[in-house]
């Protein structure tokens, strides 16, 4: 039996670009199933998603799917090899620390459980919100997460509290059993024992759109 160190080392040996193209050819399949599209080609996936087909055939390889001759991929098969591959068709159970705007936003998406993510509940060091519900999701005071977290041994932790308390949360988090952490405060998290860490910079990313936008309306001035 692999150890968790081991299967650590296998996730982080898929490419991160994989990981960030399949849930889009995912959306893109379902789209082509209710078409009644059956069967569909590498070259054919690339050609509409502007991509290169020798990429789109290695990304589906990972899944372990098999395309035949002539025919192409099953575009149920690949779907449900994607859903297999990431886990989709476990549900994952996730405790949320940090209940102000963003988290109640997140609590409040309900796409998540299509992607077998299931946050049970929320947390939050302001007492004026332990007992309140949010989403259909109770609040509880944080000073609850750690023996919560062990009692229902729960694995993924979303943060979504000031940078300030970031990384104190997810110490919290990983000393009492959370493998893999899903962090939206604006600071990197230091991981230890082996936990997975996913930063989400929503200020870095806006930064980027903003940088785009400038650079479009330049060139857009500067046609004759």
């Amino acid at each position: 039996m692999e150890s968790k160190d081991e299967k650590i080392k296998i996730v982080r040996g898929i490419p991160e670009p994989t990981l960030r193209r399949l849930p889009v050819y995912h959306q893109y399949l379902r789209e082509l199933e209710q078409k009644k599209v059956f069967f569909i080609s590498c070259t054919a996936i690339a050609a509409d998603l502007k991509l290169i087909p020798i990429q789109v055939r290695k990304d589906i390889e990972m899944t372990g799917v098999v395309g035949r001759p002539k025919i192409g991929y099953s575009v149920k098969q690949i779907i449900d090899g994607i859903e297999e591959f990431l886990g989709w068709k476990k549900s994952s159970e996730a405790f949320l620390a940090g209940a102000g705007s963003l988290g109640a936003a997140i609590l409040g998406y309900q796409g998540f459980k299509e992607y077998g993510l299931d946050i049970l509940a929320a947390f939050d060091n302001n007492p004026a919100k332990a007992g309140t519900i949010i989403h259909g999701r109770k609040v509880y005071a944080m000073e609850k997460l750690p023996d919560l977290i062990r009692r229902m041994k729960v694995k993924i932790g979303i943060i979504t509290v000031p940078a300030v308390s970031a990384q104190k949360t997810a110490d919290i988090m990983m000393d009492a059993g959370i493998s893999a952490i899903w962090n939206f405060a604006p600071v990197k998290i230091s991981p230890f024992g082996g936990v997975i860490i996913q930063n989400e910079n929503l200020a870095a990313s806006l930064a980027v759109l903003s940088k785009k936008l400038k650079v479009m309306q330049a060139a857009e001035n500067i046609r004759p």
